[in-house]
């Protein structure tokens, strides 16, 4: 098997020349990603405060709605940048490339807007089970439109494998939001309504910080030799994207299909259940912020392992997958242990008591994000093969298994019924593109199995999870059952790289560090 280092002169020259590492990417996004997280969670921990249950909850649904319809509107053109991107770029067709489906984009995007508006009362008994809430149509369908764009710069520069310039947006994104929220909400009241617009204000916010490096990026890009088809352009990105968009309405309908149930299907008033809708949302809170962060990290993977693809080093892109996944497991795992021993700090103090049932199904929640954190990784396989129809139909399977169970569950278990089914439908999808990947040549390290198994020891409790989590620490010190020692090497290299990188920069002029 080839090997995977990373400084491997001949693999990786052409990264330096157009993009960051893919190392140099996840420490960058790192590193502003603990400061962008920590604004999102005032910010969460400020409308749990602010707001009362039941307007968390249509908060809640709200916020769904844009994470579903944005990518739903545009055909989910610009989620295949990651794939396609540097195709074009070294064709000399980068400018066309963005000319084109910018576009498009415009023109979906408008059309969704009107859509919204013109269906303000329908959307409303459909979202919220409340026609008193069509009011939201104007906020929701500026918000609509100023998500689409943001998501379109963030995967553009996704695709040119900036990983400083997604860090500053999605920084800048976190921290207009939190300020928007916190003028909006205390001028002008905590309303729903005002935290859709501080979110629409936010990304535009950002538009206007990514206008500058989108600039650059058109003047230093070359024009191609040859004029690019119109046909076989939009017959290439199209019918990747095609499946790209079936998988992301899939997965945003995964995401929130327990909650909608709860408002339409449960025994619960319609208040009763925006309630509980608030509820569920205050336990996830924290496990989303994990969520978000392997959602990135998988992202930023993607160019670089289609990039070792296309180059034909096939073995190499096994290899960096699966170190991914360890990384990711572990501090997933870590990460969701520190959750439930701050649990009582956050719901009883920070959250002053409001949420009693939030607190009790947190480990569910934690366990069902980890493992669909690991999903998003590891369908960067079936992305490298093309085969994204695949990750669809994982998440077809797991979406009739969330429904199915939902409807039988929740009539008899409530919240937990909702949440339970949810877990199991997270754990049927893992399995699905684990599956699919080993049909298609991936040879899945034990390491990445064991990875997969920890978040169960949430159920147990702290002290057991904690337990559970030492013992795999001691045993992968001592064995290789969790890193071979070509990885160990990797990482050790990697950790001194960057301490002295680290050195050099803390150190003060003059001054030998």
């Amino acid at each position: 098997m080839a090997s995977c280092s990373i400084n491997d002169e001949d693999a990786l020259s052409g990264q330096r020349r157009s993009g960051e590492t893919l190392a140099d990417g996840v420490v960058i996004l790192l590193a502003l990603i603990v400061v962008q997280r920590l604004i999102g969670f005032v910010r969460s921990m400020l409308y749990c405060r602010w707001l009362t249950p039941e307007q968390l909850g249509q908060w809640d649904v709200a916020f769904g709605f844009l994470m579903l319809a944005a990518p739903l509107s545009v055909l989910a053109i610009s989620s295949a940048f990651g794939r396609y991107t540097e195709h074009y770029r070294q064709q000399g067709h980068l400018r066309t490339f963005i000319r084109r489906t910018a576009l498009l984009v415009t023109l979906l995007s408008a059309v969704a807007a009107a859509a919204v508006y013109a269906g303000r009362d329908l959307l409303a008994e459909t979202l919220f089970n409340d026609p008193e809430q069509a009011g939201l149509a104007v906020p929701l369908a500026f918000a609509l439109v100023t998500v689409i764009v943001f998501n379109y710069l963030t995967d553009l520069f996704t695709g040119l494998r900036s990983a400083r310039m997604i860090a500053v947006l999605q920084l800048v994104n976190s921290v207009a939001f939190a300020g928007l929220s916190g003028l909006l909400m205390c001028g002008a009241g905590a309303t729903v309504a005002n935290a859709v617009r501080a979110y629409a204000l936010a990304c535009l916010v950002s538009l206007l910080v990514a206008m500058g490096p989108l600039r650059r990026c058109w003047g230093e890009s070359p024009a191609g030799e040859q004029p690019l088809g119109v046909g076989p352009f939009w017959s290439k990105l199209l019918s990747f994207a095609a499946w790209v968009w079936v998988g992301s309405l899939l997965s945003n309908l995964f995401g929130i299909a327990d909650r909608y149930l709860i408002l339409h299907c449960s025994l619960f008033t319609p208040e009763e259940a925006a309630a509980q809708v608030g509820q569920y949302h205050a336990s996830r809170i924290v496990p989303l912020l994990l969520v978000s962060v392997a959602g990135l990290l998988a992202t930023i993977a993607t160019p670089h392992l289609t990039q070792d693809w296309e180059q034909g080093r096939h073995d190499r892109v096994q290899q960096r997958l699966n170190l991914l996944l360890k990384l990711v497991g572990l501090g997933m795992a870590a990460g969701g242990l520190f959750v439930l021993w701050a649990a009582p700090l956050l719901f009883e103090v920070a959250f002053r008591g409001k949420f009693p049932q939030g607190q009790a199904i947190l480990p569910w929640t934690l366990t069902y994000c980890i493992w669909f954190s690991m999903a998003l990784v590891a369908q960067n396989y079936l992305w490298c093969h093309e085969r994204a129809r695949l990750a669809s139909l994982a998440l077809a399977a797991g979406l009739v298994v969330n429904v199915g169970l939902n409807l039988a569950l929740m009539p008899h278990l409530g919240l937990f019924g909702a949440v339970l089914a949810t877990t199991i439908a997270n754990l049927v999808v893992l399995v699905l593109i684990c599956a699919m990947n080993r049909g298609l040549g991936f040879h899945m390290h034990r390491g990445v199995w064991l990875m997969l198994t920890l978040p169960v020891g949430y159920w147990l409790g702290p002290w057991p999870a904690l337990l559970s989590l030492l013992v795999l620490l001691l045993a992968a010190v001592r064995t290789d059952c969790l890193f071979d020692s070509e990885e160990k090497q990797l990482i050790q290299d990697k950790i001194a790289e960057y301490w002295l990188r680290g050195r050099e920069l803390l150190s003060w002029p003059g001054i030998k560090a």
